[in-house]
């Protein structure tokens, strides 16, 4: 299993976008996306300077994805 990387809210928005992920709402420093096709499926990935290990550990597994999968949408 690959170490997460540490990386800021916005570059975790960018790399969900990759996939099929739209901005849907902000709700304060809660940024919403929404998967594209059905079912669609929601994140709410905090917009802060660093997102902690295991939100975005959750984020991942929430999307499908694994920790090699995501850093390569990085």
């Amino acid at each position: 299993m690959s170490k997460l990387p540490v990386v800021s809210g916005q570059k975790v928005v960018k790399a969900f976008s990759k996939i099929g992920y739209e901005f849907d709402h902000q709700t304060g420093s809660h940024i919403i996306l929404r998967h594209k096709n059905p079912p669609h499926r929601r994140l709410t990935i905090p917009k802060h300077k660093e997102v902690a290990k295991g939100t975005l550990r959750a984020l991942i597994k929430e999307a499908g994805l694994t920790v090699d999968e995501f850093i390569k949408l990085l």
